[in-house]
């Protein structure tokens, strides 16, 4: 019971000692950080705000070069559609002239046929 209370004692204390070397190295590490910083805060500040301003230029260039692309791509398959509707469009009178032609041929040899069967 003895060895148990000494073990649980023993893993207490390296888990304290671990605890604080883990918080004295964030406080050293941070006055480092404060102590070695290479601007002011309110350099560093300005900085990422200009950093900030220059990314949304550059997104804002992007986009429209996107949309230029997009508007391009757009134009070009309305053209193709409007080509292809006048393509269908005109092999559909194509037809049609042709089923005309088909159906005209044939009226003019019924009316050859009723003619000779009445004189006939």
């Amino acid at each position: 019971m003895e060895n148990q209370t000494q073990e649980r004692g023993c893993h207490v204390s390296n888990a304290l000692g671990f605890l604080a070397g883990l918080l004295m190295g964030g406080v050293v590490g941070a006055g480092a950080m404060l102590l070695l910083a290479p601007n002011s805060g309110k350099e560093t500040r300005d900085a990422i705000r200009q950093e900030g301003v220059e990314l949304r230029d550059r997104t804002a260039k992007t986009v429209e070069g996107a949309m230029e692309q997009a508007r391009g791509t757009a134009g070009r398959i309305k053209a193709d559609v409007h080509k292809q509707a006048k393509e269908l469009q005109q092999r559909g009178q194509d037809m049609l002239d042709e089923q005309k032609e088909v159906v005209s041929t044939a009226v003019e040899a019924e009316k050859t046929a009723l003619h000779n069967i009445s004189n006939g």
